[in-house]
């Protein structure tokens, strides 16, 4: 196996470092790092493009590691321990392979469009967590995918991928511009014949979340952390509601506000379809 060899801080380092720390040369140069087994795993699992498999040139691989540096085509390079242990981010840790991975397009026909559909949309999140979260609790609760809408946090960012524990590979996940993008979307889903619903969700709305219906093709929207849901989005909403809560909690985090209403969406339709 021919490879690079990164020895120092030279520009192709300097490079994936910017992947770690950089919105714009992330989107500049259209990918982004991904640390960990799991996440790698799961990129190449669903087709995900890996440009480049960094290796620890210092250490003894493991059969995993070794397994998927011959098994991908993809340029290789052999990289110092220390220079490794300073991509591997707040881990603390020195990792054995990272991948480069290319950005998909932010194409909402990645979305996949069916009568039963449910899509969690983020408006204008501020935290690489709270998307990470969104997606982890969306591919564990059966969405069909999780749209970020305006300016927002990067989903491409480390804390981001981190959080989403792989999630982020096995859902399509898509940015776009602000809500319109999202409507034009929508109007073109009832044209094919999709129902679909716009569901927001805002503390001072009248109907529990528990009382409305589910069940049906839904874009679920949830607002921004500190200002809540947009007027565009109030506007546009078919239907807003609460989660009941207690305590002197004023609200909820946006990542658990979302992860409460997809749960109750999959209780509803587990129970309508008679399972246990």
């Amino acid at each position: 196996m021919t490879a690079l060899r990164v020895t120092t801080r030279n520009a192709r380092f300097q490079q994936w470092e910017a992947l770690l720390a950089n919105r714009t040369k992330r989107q500049r140069s259209g990918e982004f790092l991904v640390q960990g087994v799991r996440p790698i795993t799961l990129a190449l699992e669903y087709g995900w493009r890996v440009r480049t498999l960094l290796y620890n040139a210092d250490a003894e691989l493991s059969a995993w590691a070794g397994q998927t540096l011959h098994a991908v085509a993809a340029t290789k390079a052999a990289v110092s321990a220390d220079l490794m242990h300073e991509l591997g981010g707040k881990s603390g840790t020195t990792p054995e392979l990272l991948a480069a991975v290319e950005i998909p397009p932010d194409d909402l026909a990645r979305v996949p469009a069916s009568p039963a559909m449910l899509v969690v949309i983020l408006d204008r999140p501020t935290s690489p967590g709270n998307i990470g979260t969104t997606i982890r609790s969306a591919d564990a609760l059966g969405a069909a995918g999780v749209v970020v809408a305006g300016h927002a946090a990067d989903i491409y960012d480390p804390k981001t991928v981190r959080a989403a524990t792989g999630s982020l590979f096995s859902l399509p996940v898509v940015r776009v511009p602000s809500y319109r993008q999202v409507l034009d979307w929508l109007t073109a889903l009832r044209a094919a014949g999709i129902g679909a619903r716009l569901v927001g969700t805002d503390e001072s709305a009248t109907l529990p979340v528990a009382a409305h219906d589910l069940t049906g093709p839904t874009l679920l929207v949830v607002g921004n952390e500190t200002t809540g849901l947009s007027t565009g989005w109030r506007e546009a909403c078919d239907t807003l509601v609460r989660i009941p809560m207690t305590g002197a909690a004023s609200s909820l985090n946006a990542a658990a506000a979302a992860s409460i209403a997809l749960y109750e969406s999959f209780r509803q339709r587990t129970t309508a379809a008679g399972a246990p």
